[in-house]
């Protein structure tokens, strides 16, 4: 199980601004891919070094700059320079510890989002930080390894498809930012399956396991609950139109996310509500289990009380007990006990106990 705070311990006592890659995900090499767009067409490149990034610094198309890798600081530290990103902010895009947040540097946006990866391996959430600057006309993303995460969006600029190619910058970031809570819904999706099985497990036949299953999934959501407060928070802040980076036309769009952030909210407290009462489920079914075990010992050791009775009694070594010269006194005294078994299991089973 992953760590909640990763490498926060290796920053301690250096001094702001220090730039230092938290994360544990490393890919072979950073990638640096360039959209540069407009209404009438798009060009795509993958420059080689860093340098390459300046001609499309006062382009009047959009260019969305997705750097995919955060383990090489220098490049990191170079881009900055480029486009003039603070020295906090790079910072901030290394340290992947952080809650989503939006701050505003006048001439760009920086905007903290968290992805999750779908949670079909149980015992794991994928998490990965995802970092964006938005400028007047440029968007920079920085992302740890998901390269596919923003696929679909690159299908719809390279297509033309929708508004994205006549809009600006803040409506790419817009995009981007709505791409991120989609995914949420899928995750949830995936999430509300895995809490139902458990839940119909553990009514009908509770494993040992189940525990494991409980504590894991509310480790999960507490992450995921982590990730999405701090982000309707994000949202609002964005849909108030406090900065000019954020068009009126886009405004709208970004207040759209905002309901669906509630909607995922609302929909993971529904899940955390259920699984915190799993818990109390899974005790009053082993209870409940343990309770139909000591019931049928219960029963067996009632219908031996007589019968021990009977037993002891003529198992007493006395000369004068006149039923031990009668002929048919064993299958005599067998005879009463079976007897009395037999009665006593017609009267449990009228009471309803067995």
């Amino acid at each position: 199980m992953a760590r909640l705070s990763r490498g926060m311990a290796r920053k301690s006592g250096l001094p702001p601004g220090a730039l230092l890659y938290t994360g544990n995900t490393q890919v072979e090499k950073v990638t640096i891919r360039v959209m540069d767009y407009d209404g009438d067409g798009v060009c795509e490149e993958e420059p080689e070094t860093v340098g390459d990034l300046l001609r499309f610094k006062e382009t009047a198309a959009v260019t969305w700059i997705n750097v995919i890798g955060l383990h090489d600081i220098e490049i990191i530290e170079r881009i900055g320079d480029c486009f003039g990103i603070h020295p906090l902010v790079l910072e901030d895009i290394l340290d992947t510890n952080h809650r989503p947040k939006l701050e505003d540097y006048g001439e760009y946006l920086y905007i903290v989002l968290k992805s999750f990866d779908s949670l079909d391996n149980a015992a794991e959430t994928g998490t990965e930080q995802i970092s964006i600057i938005l400028g007047d006309n440029y968007v920079i993303s920085f992302q740890e390894h998901k390269q596919e995460l923003f696929e679909g969006l690159r299908e719809r600029i390279r297509g033309g498809k929708g508004r994205i190619r006549r809009q600006g910058a803040d409506y790419l970031a817009y995009a981007m930012l709505d791409t991120v809570v989609d995914n949420y819904f899928v995750v949830l999706e995936e999430l509300g399956e895995t809490v139902e099985d458990l839940e119909e497990n553990l009514v009908v036949a509770p494993r040992r396991n189940d525990l494991q299953d409980i504590h894991s999934l509310k480790r999960r959501m507490l992450i995921f609950r982590k990730a999405l407060w701090p982000l309707r928070e994000v949202v609002g802040a964005l849909g108030r139109g406090d900065s000019g980076l954020i068009k009126e036309g886009t405004l709208l769009y970004v207040r759209d996310i905002y309901d669906h952030t509630i909607q995922v909210l609302d929909t993971l407290e529904t899940y955390r509500d259920i699984l915190s009462g799993m818990l109390d489920i899974y005790l009053s079914s082993v209870s409940n289990g343990m309770n139909q075990i000591m019931k049928v010992l219960t029963i067996i050791s009632t219908i031996f009380i007589p019968l021990t009775f009977i037993a002891g009694v003529y198992g007493m070594n006395f000369k004068y007990m006149p039923e031990l010269e009668w002929e048919w006194g064993y299958p005599g005294i067998w005879t009463v006990m079976i007897l009395i078994s037999l009665i006593m299991l017609a009267l449990f089973r009228r009471r309803k106990w067995l």
